[in-house]
């Protein structure tokens, strides 16, 4: 075995991403056609056809070459690179966070419209206490 398919096993490359994205065999499997077993030989190959690896990739949320080109280090330097999170959701995200930010933010739009709701309520009870206070004043 050469040092070229070991630095790049396409097959150890697909399982570690689909691994960072919360992806298991099966799911793969079924996202191809295949079967699990199919999906497990695919991962054990140091190299596939070149319309495989653009499925996998698509199914996967990345590009054919972020495969061949991912490295294992170059992930965690990105990520120990970040000192608040809070601020870098997109890229989290792209790179293999389970949660998707649309859902987030519409988590915040209904925590905000029930914020909203509570504030109304309040002024509405203030509007009413004023009004009972000018008529017994009359």
């Amino acid at each position: 075995m050469s040092t070229a398919n070991t630095t790049n096993h396409i097959g150890r490359k697909i399982s570690r991403i689909r691994e960072l994205r919360g992806m298991k065999q099966e799911a793969l499997a079924i996202e191809l056609g295949v079967s699990q077993q199919t999906v497990s030989n695919i991962e054990k190959s140091a190299a596939i056809e070149a319309d495989l690896l653009a499925q996998v990739a698509e199914i996967l949320g990345v590009t054919p070459e972020a495969i061949e080109n991912f490295s294992e280090e170059a992930v965690f330097n990105f990520f120990n690179s970040f000192h608040d999170s809070s601020s870098n959701n997109g890229a989290i995200y792209a790179t293999g966070c389970t949660f998707n930010p649309l859902d987030k933010l519409m988590e915040a739009q209904e925590e905000n419209k029930k914020l909203y709701e509570r504030l109304l309520d309040a002024e509405k009870s203030k509007v009413e206490y004023l009004e009972r206070l000018l008529k017994g004043k009359e």
